[in-house]
């Protein structure tokens, strides 16, 4: 019963990268992504992932006859894509559905973005901060000749108005995803990074690990020489 109400919650919509559509017997279908399977008395499990972040497990005994035969044959595709080779994080229930990004002119959500190796960087920064404002043309700097795979920057918002916040995302032409502003309090209530003041850098690694932290401005050297 609880896989039938997930499956009908999530019928059709706008397909995500890497998921499909999978049909239940009795006729809900779902873009889900399968992550890996499994097998136990001769039945197959799958792990989906769900467009919200979050994962479910359906049986094989579960779908539909078609989609039953898809599981029971699927296997991973071989990758050496960095989104794959990345550590877990503690930071993927926080951050997965809810960052949005500068694509052009507008900013809109993020649909495929691949996680770093080796540190989450976490600016926090707001239009309305004089300093912040004076600093963050230097990081869009160092992003833009220096990103790889081992960070990703992520704009945490002190901003007041959803407008101010994308508003300061394009004047400064923000190359990272930001978490959206209606997250980043209960971000802050689980995070804590000790932030008294704004422009703050956390560079931290996957596990939650603080490497370094502290006003942004010395902090920038020291993640250029982490992530030479």
């Amino acid at each position: 019963m609880k896989k039938t109400i997930l499956l009908s919650f999530l019928m059709a919509g706008v397909s995500f990268a890497g998921f499909e559509k999978w049909t239940n017997k009795d006729g809900k279908a779902a873009d889900l992504e399968l992550v890996k399977v499994t097998e136990s008395s001769g039945v197959k499990t799958g792990e989906f992932k769900m467009r919200n972040g979050k994962t479910i497990t359906l049986k094989s005994t579960d779908l539909a006859e078609a989609d039953a035969k898809r599981l029971d044959e699927w296997k991973p595709a071989a990758t050496t894509d960095a989104a794959a080779t990345a550590a877990p994080s503690v930071f993927d229930k926080l951050l997965d559905g809810d960052l949005i990004k500068l694509d052009g002119k507008k900013v809109g959500k993020v649909k495929d973005l691949a996680k770093p190796e080796k540190y989450y960087v976490f600016y926090y920064s707001a239009s309305w901060c004089q300093p912040c404002q004076k600093f963050t043309p230097s990081l869009v700097e160092f992003y833009n000749k220096s990103k790889n795979s081992s960070f990703e920057v992520y704009f945490i918002s002190s901003d007041n108005a959803e407008d101010d916040m994308e508003g300061y995302m394009k004047e400064k032409s923000m190359p990272w995803p930001a978490l959206k502003l209606g997250k980043t309090e209960k971000f802050k209530k689980e995070i804590n990074h000790g932030v008294e003041g704004i422009p703050f850098i956390a560079i931290v690694r996957p596990d939650g690990t603080v490497v370094e932290k502290g006003n942004a401005y010395p902090m920038l050297p020291k993640l250029e020489a982490l992530v030479k």
